[in-house]
C-alpha cells in the first residue's frame, strides 16, 4: 500500500481490526432536531423489568421514544475480607444533546455500593471499542462483582462456563456502569435521529458525554470523582470524551486507557506496509521469547523490554525508514542478526520484508499454526476451529462470553427484552474516520487539551506484552507525546488485549487500579 493509501484500502484494513477497532471522525448529521422528553427513572415493584421492545443495530433504525426504566437488584460480595453489599441496576437513560436535541437511549449495567457517601465515592463508567461492540467484555470478564472463569492463555474454557464472584471486582474503590454504544447491547437512536447518527469518532463521543451527563444528573453524582475507562478503541474514544465532558463544565479525575490505539495514523497493523512497524518489534520479541525462539533466551525479562526498546527507536527505526523510502534500501546485516535473535524469524524474511506487520508474524512463527491477535500467546492449527474466525485468542471466548451475557441479564439482573443482546455490531465499513482533518484519528491532542482543562486529572494506560492489535511499545511512543507528567503512569502486563482475562494479569491490574483510585480520592 502507497502512503497515499486510498479510503477504499483503510476500510479494509480497518475491517482487519474488528474489535481492536478503527476509528474514524466527525461527521454524521448536523441538522437541529427538537428536544426529546422523556419520563422520569421508574422501577417495577418487584426489581425486574421485561420491556416489550425489539431493539434493533441496523443503520437506519431508531425508537419511535424513549423511556428510561430499570431493572434493581440487590448483591453482596466477599472481597478482601468484607462483605460488600451493593445494588445492579440494569436499564436505558437517554442521552440528549443539548445543542441539537439529538439524542440516543443507552443501555447500561450499574453496580453501586450501598450505604456510601457520594461525594467521596469514585463512580467508573466502562465500555469496550470496536468499533461495534458492546460492553460485555469488560463487564463479564474485568472488574464487576462476578466474572466468567476463562483461564487464558489457555486454549481450553472450563465445560460447562463458569461466572464467579470475582475476587479482584472494583466494587470496593468504585461504583461500575457498563455502558454500550449506539447500535450495539441494547442502545438505539431515538427518532428522528438514527444509530448512523452515532457512528463516528466525534458523533460517538458526543453521544456518550450525553450520556454521561445524564447518568450523573439522574443519580446525584455531581460532586462524585468521574473515572473513564476505556478498551481498545474506547480508549482513543475516552480522550475526546474527556475533552467534551470537561469543556461541558463536567469534571473527570481519571481516565484508564485501556489496550490503547491512540493514533490510528502510527500503527503500522492499520496502515500495513506505509510506516514502520517499531512500535510492534518489542512484542514479537516478547511473544517469540514465550514460545522460546528468542536466542540467546534473555535472563531478565524487564532487562529484555528495554533493550527492546532501545533498539527499536534507533537501529531497526533508522533502517525502516530507509527500507520504505522510494530507493528501499537493504537494511544492514546487524540490524538483521539482532532481529533474527529476538524473534526467531529467518534472516531471509527479515531482508525481504523488515517492515514484518504483526498479520505476517501471527501467521508465520510456528508452522502450521495461528497466534492469536489479541493474545499472541494462545495459537491453533491453521485449519483447524480455533483458526476459522482468524484468531484463536478471540474463538476460545467468545461463545461463552456472548451465551453467558444473555443468561445472566435475564436470570441474574432480572432484565429482558424481545432481543437477544447484540454483543458485535459489524459497523467498520459504515463509520466515519475523520477526525481533527485527518482521515484516521489522532486522539493524542483531545486528551492533552483535557489534561489542560484539568491538570490534576489522572491517566493510567494498561497495556498487554502480548497483544498484536494495539502493541504497548507503541502505546508507550503515542503517550510519549503528551510529555512528562507525574499524573499520566503506564503499566504493561503478560498478557493480551483483553488484559483481565489472564489471572495473575487481572489480579496485577486491579492493584495498579486500585492505587489509581487511592490518588484520584485522597483528599476528598
Amino acid at each position: 500500500m502507497s502512503k497515499e493509501y486510498r479510503l477504499t484500502a483503510l476500510a479494509s484494513a480497518c475491517a482487519a481490526l474488528l474489535l481492536a477497532g478503527c476509528g474514524g471522525g466527525g461527521g454524521g448529521s448536523g441538522a437541529t432536531t427538537p428536544p426529546v422528553t422523556t419520563p422520569p427513572v421508574t422501577t417495577p415493584a418487584d426489581g425486574s423489568l421485561a420491556e416489550n421492545i425489539a431493539y434493533s443495530g441496523a443503520a437506519t433504525a431508531s425508537l419511535a421514544t424513549a423511556a428510561e426504566r430499570a431493572a434493581t437488584v440487590k448483591g453482596t460480595l466477599a472481597l478482601n475480607g468484607a462483605t460488600i453489599a451493593y445494588t445492579a441496576t440494569t436499564g436505558h437513560l437517554t442521552g440528549t444533546d443539548s445543542r441539537t436535541g439529538r439524542a440516543a437511549s443507552f443501555f447500561y449495567v450499574a453496580y453501586t455500593r450501598d450505604g456510601q457517601d457520594l461525594g467521596k465515592r469514585p463512580v467508573t463508567f466502562f465500555y469496550n471499542g470496536g468499533p461495534g461492540s458492546a460492553s460485555m467484555w469488560l463487564h463479564l470478564g474485568s472488574f464487576a462483582p462476578k466474572r466468567i472463569v476463562t483461564q487464558i492463555p489457555s486454549s481450553v474454557v472450563a465445560s460447562p462456563v463458569q461466572l464467579v464472584d470475582n475476587a479482584e471486582s472494583l466494587i470496593d474503590a468504585s461504583d461500575l456502569v457498563f455502558v454500550d454504544a449506539v447500535g450495539t447491547g441494547y442502545s438505539q437512536a431515538v427518532a428522528p435521529a438514527t444509530n448512523q447518527d452515532y457512528w463516528g469518532v466525534d458523533t460517538d463521543a458526543a453521544g456518550f458525554r450525553d450520556f454521561v451527563q445524564r447518568y450523573v444528573a439522574v443519580n446525584g453524582r455531581q460532586a462524585s470523582p468521574k473515572v473513564l475507562f476505556g478498551e481498545s478503541y474506547g480508549a482513543p474514544r475516552t480522550a475526546v470524551l474527556a475533552n467534551l465532558l470537561e469543556t461541558a463544565g463536567v469534571r473527570v479525575d481519571g481516565v484508564v486507557l485501556h489496550s490503547a490505539i491512540m493514533d490510528y495514523n502510527a500503527n503500522c497493523g492499520v496502515l500495513e506496509a506505509a510506516i514502520s512497524c517499531e512500535g510492534y518489534i518489542p512484542t514479537y520479541a516478547a511473544t517469540s521469547n514465550y514460545y522460546k525462539l528468542a536466542s540467546p533466551a534473555p535472563f531478565d525479562f524487564n532487562d529484555f523490554m528495554r533493550e527492546l526498546r532501545g533498539f527499536s527507536a534507533t537501529g531497526y527505526r533508522s533502517a525502516a525508514q530507509a527500507f520504505l523510502s522510494p530507493a528501499r534500501t537493504p537494511p544492514p546485516q546487524t540490524v538483521v542478526t539482532k532481529l533474527v535473535s529476538y524473534t526467531g524469524i529467518p534472516a531471509l524474511t527479515w531482508q525481504q520484508d523488515l517492515n514484518y506487520t504483526p498479520g505476517s508474524y501471527a501467521r508465520n512463527l510456528l508452522p502450521g499454526q495461528l497466534l492469536g491477535r489479541y493474545d499472541a500467546r494462545v495459537s491453533g492449527a491453521v485449519n483447524g476451529p480455533l483458526a476459522v474466525d482468524g484468531d484463536p485468542s478471540l474463538t476460545v471466548v467468545n461463545n461463552p462470553f456472548i451465551t453467558t451475557m444473555r443468561s445472566y441479564l435475564a436470570g441474574t439482573l432480572k432484565y429482558s427484552a424481545l432481543t437477544n443482546y447484540l454483543n458485535f455490531n459489524d459497523i467498520i465499513g459504515r463509520w466515519n474516520f475523520r477526525h481533527d482533518g485527518k482521515e484516521l484519528p489522532d486522539t493524542i491532542p483531545d486528551l492533552a487539551a483535557a489534561i489542560t482543562l484539568n491538570p490534576a486529572m489522572k491517566v493510567l494506560a494498561q497495556s498487554g506484552y502480548h497483544d498484536l492489535a494495539t502493541p504497548f511499545y507503541q502505546t508507550e511512543l503515542d503517550m510519549a507525546r503528551l510529555g512528562a507528567n507525574p499524573n499520566i503512569q503506564v503499566r504493561n502486563y503478560h498478557s493480551g488485549h483483553m488484559i483481565y482475562l489472564d489471572d495473575a494479569a487481572r489480579s496485577a491490574q486491579r492493584a495498579d487500579l486500585v492505587s489509581f483510585y487511592g490518588g484520584i480520592t485522597a483528599g476528598k
